[in-house]
């Protein structure tokens, strides 16, 4: 695989309109964690080249090109951008599907959410102009315009590698901003497309710059630096933690979306079977490895064990496989890292009192290349043990039952985070007043995982500050002035003129 013609010597760091190696010589190994398979190499920035790539797009905001150009012309561009991603879908959906294992057709249907992430905010990009405010004075002209917040440090994760990034990178550019993008180690390759993207469509030197590499030397900098004015992070929430606290020092703007643990919420009257189906989607598409996901179903008592008998038989049938197996229906976890951790999950929530039900073991046969991890259903799961308090990111669900609507709200409720969460019944009254109640950022009725770019996303409690998409998405990478104009100065007696004074 090659992802720009100059992989040859692994100049993938992308720093001021240039394709340079790290400035030590160091790479990273790439494999498709479905088989093993070495898919490239590429280069392993040093906090040297993080810093360079900063001063990078400090120097260009500062020349203020890009922000110079009308919002509408920003806009203009970022649907070139999305016109380009639909004509090479196929090629950017088989980089991230190398990188993550995920299977094919999930990666061709995150480069369509990525192209109407890209479509949305240049659509939107010249809409704000700002608005006037009455001042109450004929002699007085007041308005508030909006702004680019400066230069972003953009950091995302190796769930959704692409699509996280996109959800950075449109509204920054839409804004009017200069960025430096830190994707995930694991996953670089579809990041590495879209500066040649960006590169190859005339965005101004050193407005786009990327570096690769671990957070703890790549990515480091881009929350400490004065010359950074925002950081947006999406990932687990001790990191966040760190970020947030390291910004704290110059007082830069933090966007944080930092996962959840989501309550998909079962009531006796809902469509049993659509709710089966779904509850498998909602904890297992991606193998788990969803902010999002239904890690937690709540099922009111009455049909609580028939719910939980059919979703194991139903989970017992999900065929796992590689990206290109046309049986798979899900996919490898990330690393052997992370399948060690889900591993290390489960096997407390035993010693916890928890019950497998089904899953709990490793891929065999030739998913033993991979790192596969079976979908796995958890039941007399107590309440406060560790199993309902941690978010496994993998393709395990837990188990709790309800009886009537305070004690699924109670239930919905009972933890830090606060991403998003379901509610399934036949009473669009209840689900409606059970959805006020939820403290979550998106809530589904009858359905699980939509999104609308349109529409923002983010969280309450630990699942973050700040919103990614729809109109405040765009607000995060601005920055409002109140410009306050008196056309007819007079002088206001406020401090007397008391004369010459010896």
């Amino acid at each position: 695989m090659t992802t720009t013609a100059n992989t040859a010597n692994t100049a993938t760091l992308f720093i001021d309109g240039e394709w340079v190696p790290a400035s030590d010589g160091g790479t990273r190994e790439i494999h498709n964690p479905a088989d093993g398979e070495h898919v490239v190499t590429v280069s392993e920035a040093t906090r040297a080249d993080t810093e360079k790539a900063i001063a990078a797009a400090r120097a260009a905001f500062d020349r203020g090109e890009w922000a110079a150009v009308p919002a509408p012309e920003r806009g203009d561009f970022l649907l070139r951008v999305a016109a380009e991603l639909r004509a090479r879908k196929d090629e950017f959906a088989r980089a991230e599907t190398l990188d993550t294992g995920k299977r094919l057709v999930e990666s061709q249907i995150d480069m369509d959410d990525i192209a109407a992430c890209f479509t949305y905010f240049g659509k939107i990009a010249g809409q704000n102009a700002g608005r006037i405010v009455d001042a109450g004075d004929p002699g007085v002209v007041s308005r508030v315009e909006y702004e680019p917040v400066g230069v972003c440090g953009l950091i995302a994760p190796w769930n959704y590698p692409l699509l996280q990034a996109a959800w950075k990178i449109a509204p920054a550019l839409a804004a009017g901003c200069t960025f430096v993008l830190k994707p995930s180690e694991l996953t670089p390759s579809t990041s590495i497309l879209m500066m040649k993207v960006l590169e190859d469509l005339g965005l101004p030197r050193g407005t786009a710059n990327l570096v690769l590499g671990a957070g703890a030397v790549a990515g480091a900098p881009l929350s400490e630096s004065p010359d950074v004015d925002l950081v947006s992070f999406t990932g687990g929430v001790a990191t966040g933690r760190i970020i947030a606290a390291s910004a704290a020092g110059t007082v830069k703007k933090v966007a944080l979306e930092l996962g959840g643990k989501n309550p998909n919420i079962i009531f006796a009257d809902a469509d049993f079977d659509a709710a089966v189906d779904n509850a498998l989607n909602a904890a297992f598409v991606h193998s788990g490895q969803v902010c999002s996901a239904g890690a937690r179903l709540i099922v009111e008592e009455p049909i609580a064990e028939r719910f939980v008998d059919e979703l194991v038989r139903r989970a017992k049938q999900i065929r796992m496989g590689g990206p290109f197996d046309d049986a798979a229906e899900t996919g490898p976890l990330i690393s052997a890292a992370h399948r060690e951790k889900v591993t290390a999950y489960v096997n407390k929530a035993v010693e916890e009192g928890a019950r497998i039900r089904c899953g709990g073991t490793w891929g065999t046969g030739e998913l033993e290349k991979g790192f596969y991890y079976t979908p796995t259903v958890l039941d007399n799961v107590r309440r406060g043990s560790s199993a309902l308090v941690d978010e496994a990111f993998g393709p395990v669900v837990t188990v709790e039952t309800f009886n009537g609507e305070d004690e699924a709200v109670e239930l919905g409720n009972d933890t830090d985070y606060g991403l998003a969460g379901a509610v399934w019944s036949s009473d669009a009254g209840k689900t409606q007043r059970v959805a006020r109640r939820l403290r979550h950022g998106t809530i589904w009725i009858n359905d699980f995982h939509p999104y609308l770019p349109q529409a923002e996303w983010g969280g309450f409690g630990a699942s973050g500050v700040g919103r990614e998409l729809g109109p405040t998405g765009l607000g995060e990478y601005q920055e409002a002035k109140h410009i306050y104009q008196n056309i007819n100065p007079q002088v206001t007696g406020w401090f007397p003129d008391h004369g010459k004074v010896n």
